[in-house]
């Protein structure tokens, strides 16, 4: 372990970078109100990347707002590939994942072949182990949109854990970006897939393109694919579509910042 608190030295040759300082969000606080301040950190951090690491660091941005952070880093490092930058949606999927399931489907759900597909367990007391396949959408924020399962819990629980404890969920958080690294290094399972913040480029679901939106996501040989063609419903486009509106806001707002 090297701590320093210059560029040079913390940036120089690396493999990875997982990006976690940002100004932290506090209880009743807009996430607007953090732009300006998180996107002179990530100019900064995305420069030294630029400067100092491999072209082929995979990049980890964890900090919040960690969309749009890690698209401003991206932005400023225009030497490394786009597909290195990620950012953290992993902590989401986890909790998700991890929910006791109880749901109660209208007729008209229960018959969507997507529900099948995504092989979510749908029964109470179900082991985090048996659910696969869930899918995080769009921003690592209140308009995330947990794909299947009733989420508001979970949409919610970073700030009522932040209202509980007056303190983050560092150690799920920690957890979350270990499994995120991991699938990076050594790929996704035959058949499964995780919900990871990536450039939306040539998505095939009409997501903006130039924004770091979640996507269900497979990893082989430490490269990402997003898994096209999954059976969207009305109700998940319109999910779907406010969260990138969500994302389009804030990039605008912040490129206004980056501009200055």
């Amino acid at each position: 372990v090297i701590p320093t608190d210059k560029v040079e030295v913390g940036f120089k040759d690396i493999d990875a970078a997982i990006l976690v300082g940002s100004m932290p969000r506090k209880e009743g606080m807009e996430r607007k109100d953090l732009l300006k301040a998180n996107v002179a950190i990530f100019k900064t951090q995305g420069a030294a990347l630029d400067k100092y690491a491999k072209k082929t660091v995979k990049v980890l941005v964890v900090g919040n707002p960690a969309n749009t952070n890690c698209l401003i880093a991206s932005k400023s490092a225009p030497s490394i590939p786009k597909e290195n930058f990620s950012c953290l949606t992993r902590l989401d999927h986890n909790r998700a994942c991890s929910q006791e399931i109880n749901i109660s489907l209208p007729n008209s759900l229960r018959s969507l072949k997507y529900l099948s597909d995504l092989q979510v367990a749908m029964r109470c007391g179900v082991s985090s182990n048996n659910v696969k396949n869930v899918i995080i959408w769009g921003n690592h924020s209140s308009t995330q949109y947990p794909d299947v399962h009733h989420a508001k819990t979970v949409q919610q629980r970073g700030a009522a854990v932040i209202k509980a404890r007056k303190l983050s969920s560092a150690m799920s958080a920690a957890k979350a970006i270990c499994d995120h690294m991991r699938d990076i290094w050594f790929g996704t399972k035959e058949g499964e897939f995780i919900s990871m913040g990536v450039y939306a480029t040539g998505n095939s679901y009409g997501i903006p393109e130039d924004l770091i939106y979640s996507f269900p996501i497979q990893i082989k040989n430490k490269t990402w694919k997003i898994v096209d063609g999954l059976p969207i419903n009305d109700f998940s486009r319109a999910k779907m579509d406010a969260t990138a509106a969500e994302l389009v806001e804030e990039r605008d707002t912040a490129l206004d910042f980056l501009s200055q």
